[in-house]
């Protein structure tokens, strides 16, 4: 096609996780042009409306050049905010997340959820099941604007106003199960380890995006010597899964009139 690749992963973004997201190999870059892979450091929150501005400045600078643009991830969100837009949701203050960060930590997600589902019940029930981070930001922003996250997205901006082919590459789950599994045992052989030693040693903040990104957190065990490393990569593989089947959720729910690749 001649055009250029934009990174649409939410992942891929942070410069300190090459191997275990499976960021593109310098081979690679040398063929095509990439934009947007590593550019963050892993101290870093990168938000939605953080990456969608980065991506805007890149597809105008691609279509100055009179080339297509070919926008690639997993992160659904993005693929939202991009085509749909987004909504300009006020900043929430630190005292208001901390604040309802202890109220989660009192309720449990159970009740969390249902407190959240009286006042919007869209997004309690569109949440998947474990993910603290979104049930807590429906209700921030709930609590600090007296809106429902669902209102304010309904009244997006910013993105949607250009043309687009979308196509969802969806290959048969048992494939992409084994090809999971088969990824990470050569991300070990390839350096994933040393990786989280060097992510571990900066002592981040571990609510940052990083270092919740797939592999990390099993890894990071095993260096502490809390269980072995086909014990990590066991568990590593069996988080890598989970997460597959809820992008494929997540595509099949929000995206239904896409075109389907098998691959």
């Amino acid at each position: 096609m001649g055009g250029e690749i934009v990174n649409a992963d939410s992942m891929q973004l942070y410069a300190d996780l090459s191997v275990l997201t499976a960021r593109p190999t310098e081979a690679e870059t040398a063929r095509v042009p990439h934009h947007l892979y590593g550019v963050a450091d892993a101290g870093e929150a990168w938000s939605v409306g953080r990456w969608l501005r980065a991506a805007q400045g890149v597809l105008a600078e691609i279509a100055a050049r009179g080339r297509p643009a070919v926008v690639v991830g997993g992160t659904g969100l993005y693929f939202r905010a991009l085509t749909e837009g987004l909504a300009d949701i006020p900043a929430i203050s630190a005292e208001a997340r901390a604040e309802v960060g202890a109220l989660f930590d009192r309720m449990g997600e159970r009740d969390f959820r249902e407190m959240l589902r009286g006042k919007d019940p869209v997004a309690a029930a569109r949440i998947a099941p474990g993910d603290r981070q979104r049930l807590s930001r429906a209700y921030e922003v709930l609590q600090a604007t007296g809106r429902a996250l669902t209102d304010w997205q309904a009244a997006s901006s910013e993105g949607g106003a250009f043309a687009f082919r979308p196509l969802v590459v969806e290959p048969p789950r048992d494939v992409l199960y084994a090809r999971c599994d088969a990824r990470f045992e050569a991300m070990v052989g390839d350096g994933a380890l040393e990786e989280v030693s060097r992510l571990v040693a900066r002592d981040l903040d571990p609510v940052l995006p990083a270092m919740k990104a797939l592999g990390v957190r099993e890894l990071a065990r095993h260096l502490a010597g809390e269980i072995t490393l086909a014990e990590a990569t066991e568990l590593a593989q069996r988080e890598t899964r989970r997460y597959a089947k809820r992008q494929l959720t997540w595509f099949r729910n929000q995206t239904p009139d896409w075109p389907r690749a098998p691959q």
